[in-house]
């Protein structure tokens, strides 16, 4: 289904309905399938997916705004879609390069899976053993050749989305005698497939970020759709990372947002008897919810800017999507915290939506880049090193 404009009245839509169930799905730690058939309703899973394969062929800044939005309502399902968006913004130019060796059919057999079915994918790379790949070491998940493709064996973790999950770009090394890695793709029906539902974090509580463990799973030869030597992941790229760094940034960006409509309120409706009046009436809750107005425009341009570069042609450095993701992190943290520790007891109580929003903003330390490797990135370049 493609998506039916006005875009933004959609997404703002989805949000105001995730909104409302939010604090159920946190609470048990559901995946929120509810929300994913919505968004599959409203067409999301065509975004990104280009017009000649009946998607809306979306850039980086209409998916930032969508994921921006939806992570108001409930950011757990905005970190779904982001992974869908990212690999969908990627596997098409990918497919369209002489330079990469993704199949074209393949990529497009997805788009229309993606716009047809609400067909979900993302990259399963993370491992108990590696960690996360981008610090670094081989990949404990094997893919053995046969005389048909591949068979696969191995566990990821942190699988976001594996419930709803269509496909799987899994993160393997070959069993060959000089072995390669990359990603293959794997049909999340497949025999040998299962999800162990093992996630149960601080926050983002709903995103199904489960472990899911392929055993012996065969898939066809051409599924192998981007095996490359070791060395040959070495160099930076700068597509994957702006495309990521700008939708986790819009996404936390989305949850501090939230996190100051509420506090606002508050604020308004709060009468202490001491005081005789609002607390909105005090000059340091004016100045808090200021400063915190401050750090939402300086997210906001910085979103958009980078974004319209992006999509105008011009990739920003590995290191200047390094720092968005940082700064606008850690912006969105600094303001839920500064909400919390004015707010007080309530701001801490169940009863109220803020305490979920520290819980889901602080995951944004977590997602990679992190601070340090982005930190230490730059300092070493600055030095020479």
């Amino acid at each position: 289904m493609i998506l039916s404009p006005p875009l933004r009245d959609t997404a703002d839509g989805l949000a105001r309905l995730f909104a409302e169930r939010a604090d159920g799905h946190d609470r048990a730690g559901r995946f929120a399938h509810d929300n994913i058939a919505d968004c599959r309703n409203a067409g999301l899973p065509g975004l990104t997916v280009p017009r000649r394969l009946g998607g809306a062929g979306a850039g980086l800044g209409q998916a930032a705004m969508v994921i921006g939005t939806l992570a108001r309502g409930e950011p757990s399902t905005a970190l779904v879609l982001t992974m869908h968006f990212l690999q969908h913004g990627l596997i098409h130019a990918r497919a369209a390069s002489p330079e990469e060796s993704w199949p074209q059919a393949i990529a497009d057999g997805l788009g229309r899976a993606a716009v047809e079915d609400g067909a979900l994918i993302n990259a399963l790379r993370v491992e108990p053993e590696l960690g996360t790949p981008s610090r670094g070491g081989m990949p404990e998940t094997v893919a053995r050749a046969t005389s048909t493709g591949w068979r696969i064996s191995g566990r990821k973790i942190y699988s976001t989305g594996s419930p709803a999950l269509t496909h799987g770009l899994v993160f393997v090394r070959t069993d060959e005698a000089e072995p390669r890695i990359g990603n293959i793709l794997v049909p999340m029906a497949s025999d040998g497939v299962r999800i162990e539902e093992t996630w149960d974090h601080l926050g983002l509580r709903a995103s199904g970020s489960h472990d899911v463990i392929f055993e012996d799973v065969a898939v066809p030869a051409e599924h192998a759709v981007d095996l490359r030597p070791p060395e040959g992941w070495r160099k930076p790229d700068l597509q994957q990372q702006a495309w990521s760094t700008a939708m986790l940034s819009a996404l936390y960006d989305g949850v501090a947002r939230s996190a100051q409509a509420w506090f606002i309120a508050f604020a308004k409706d709060r009468k202490p008897g001491s005081l005789g009046q609002s607390l909105a009436t005090l000059p340091r809750f004016q100045e808090a919810i200021g400063e915190n107005e401050r750090l939402l425009a300086v997210n906001a341009r910085l979103i958009r800017s980078f974004a319209a570069d992006v999509d105008g042609g011009a990739c920003p450095s590995v290191a200047e999507s390094g720092f968005l993701k940082t700064t606008v992190t850690e912006n969105a943290i600094q303001l839920v915290q500064r909400a919390v520790e004015l707010a007080g007891n309530p701001g801490l109580s169940r009863a109220n939506p803020l305490e979920r929003h520290l819980r889901d903003v602080l995951c944004g330390r977590i997602h990679w880049p992190q601070t340090d490797a982005v930190r230490i990135a730059a300092g070493r370049a600055a030095l020479g090193l």
